[in-house]
């Protein structure tokens, strides 16, 4: 197959620039963050690790995520305490917390605009 991953994520917002921001502040992810593997940084990549990715279309009437958005992005973390622990002195709400799953622990936050955001630390070895 010639598709080897994804390239990019993008989604509208109200307000991109702070959107960004709170996203680089918060959790870390955004443009410029990280290298290639011969060092390069590019200020509108965020180089990540590789691993598991989960692309599955939701049926319409599903209520895993709200029903007025059409996507969800799902962000693998290491330290998912560590990050929950951050986020809430941040004042950022934790909507939902859900351990020990058999695949990991999740936790879903929502962004400035209300964009769903599920964190997961995979098993370990995964």
């Amino acid at each position: 197959m010639p598709v080897v991953g994804m390239g990019g994520y993008f989604f509208r917002a109200k307000d991109p620039a702070g959107l960004k921001a709170w996203y680089l502040e918060q959790l870390g992810v955004g443009g410029g963050i990280g290298a290639d593997a011969n060092g390069q940084s590019n200020p509108h990549c965020w180089y990540h690790q590789g691993g598991p990715m989960v692309f599955a279309p939701f049926p319409d009437d599903s209520d895993y995520f709200p029903r007025e958005r059409t996507a969800m992005i799902n962000l693998r973390v290491s330290d998912l305490d560590g990050l929950l622990a951050k986020l809430r002195a941040a004042g950022i709400e934790i909507v939902r917390e859900d351990r020990d799953t058999g695949i990991g622990d999740f936790a879903r936050i929502h962004d400035p605009e209300g964009n769903a955001i599920e964190l997961w630390e995979p098993v370990a070895g995964a």
